[in-house]
């Protein structure tokens, strides 16, 4: 079975997920620069990452959109596993929101263009005026009503075990005093891990859990600290026992 996934994967999704990719992202710049951005910012993005799930045979699990207001805008902070990560939260949050992703990928031919017509906030770290343009782009978003998805520990896990997480999303929170939302993944990594990159995919399924909001208490350092503390365990806790607990990740 594994063999004829592989022979399916090379005749049949691969590509359909070539086409769709471009199709999507030629629609996410047209239709940003002609009409809504925050409709064609998204919608194009959550299909096409649903149809990358389907298209490979992958279930996917979703627990805990209860736990999300309709019109509340949140700091959504998940685990890195992998590069299912995206199609995961993009395509089953079911929330209109935008990334924080590193500036490098902004270079992917036609995917870099269409995360910049959408708005999405490109990781500058060329310096300490590019960190602050950077938050004062992401500080407009929220201010907006919109939502944020980081993933903390800024690249993904080469063990499926989580690293540090860094703080500029709890900054962000604790500023605007936002509710910030753990958000954990299983399966991405076993589905494709870092390591293997442009290689084949494995089955196997894909669960988003979303937490209840951590709702600000006060502000201030403490506060943000604690925040983060209490998102990093409550990822953590809800990880695969196989992947529980920290490991070091070399490129944080």
């Amino acid at each position: 079975m594994k063999y004829l996934y592989r022979l399916y994967q090379l005749i049949v999704a691969l590509p359909i997920f070539l086409v769709a990719s471009i199709v999507t992202s030629l629609t996410t710049m047209i239709g940003c620069r002609l009409g809504n951005g925050h409709f064609w910012g998204y919608y194009p993005g959550k299909w096409w990452s649903r149809l990358t799930t389907f298209i490979l045979l992958l279930p996917v699990k979703v627990e805990g959109r209860e736990h999300l207001r309709k019109d509340e805008s949140y700091v959504f902070v998940s685990n890195h596993q992998g590069a299912f990560d995206i199609f995961l939260i993009y395509g089953f949050l079911n929330r209109n929101f935008k990334w924080m992703m590193k500036r490098s990928l902004r270079n992917v031919p036609l995917v870099g263009a269409a995360c910049h017509y959408a708005h999405h906030i490109f990781v500058d770290k060329r310096g300490p005026s590019k960190i602050r343009e950077t938050y004062d782009h992401a500080r407009d978003t929220l201010r907006e009503g919109m939502s944020l998805v980081v993933f903390p520990e800024g690249a993904r896990s080469f063990t499926g075990h989580m690293g540090v997480f860094r703080r500029g999303a709890f900054m962000l929170a604790d500023e605007l005093q936002l509710p910030v939302v753990p958000l954990t993944i299983n399966g991405s990594f076993d589905v494709l891990p870092r390591m293997r990159d442009g290689r084949f995919v494995d089955w196997h399924q894909l669960k988003l859990t979303i937490h209840a909001p951590i709702y600000p208490q006060g502000k201030g350092l403490e506060y943000e600290r604690k925040t983060m503390d209490e998102a990093y365990q409550t990822i953590m806790a809800d990880l695969d026992k196989k992947y529980q607990g920290y490991v070091e990740n070399p490129d944080q």
